[in-house]
């Protein structure tokens, strides 16, 4: 049976994207602490040398700016780029559940979270958000 609301966000991914909050959270040094020794312990995640074409392309598009990641995320992220190829190969043959399971991939990755996408330069001022 599916859980109700959004998924827990990873700690890292929290600390990177500013809502971790220590009432809710903890101290933010422990929780840095515990995400760089998950790091150390899983490794930094590397591109696999199978990949090729479409979803070489999504790797290195997608993947390698995710500086969250780590070798613990290895099998979503080779699933997401071979979905990817998927996809780009025949997009009117890919059915609503695969495009499901692309979705919840890039969730699990952190990669829809606009806040995630680093600096984004703003030139045009909004005249109602922005101050």
């Amino acid at each position: 049976m599916a859980a109700r609301g959004a998924k827990p966000k990873p700690a890292h991914l929290r600390i990177i994207d500013g809502t971790h909050r220590t009432t809710r959270h903890g101290d933010e040094g422990k929780v840095k602490e515990a995400a760089e020794a998950s790091i150390q312990s899983f490794g930094k995640l590397t591109r696999p040398k199978h990949l090729k074409g479409e979803a070489l392309a999504a790797w290195k598009r997608y993947i390698e700016p995710a500086s969250w990641l780590d070798a613990s995320r290895e099998p979503a992220a080779i699933a997401f780029c071979e979905l990817w190829q998927e996809f780009r190969f025949a997009p009117t043959s890919f059915p609503a559940s695969k495009h499901g399971q692309m979705r919840a991939y890039m969730s699990e990755l952190g990669l829809t979270d606009e806040r995630n996408r680093g600096d984004i330069e703003k030139d045009d001022k909004d005249e109602f958000f922005d101050d």
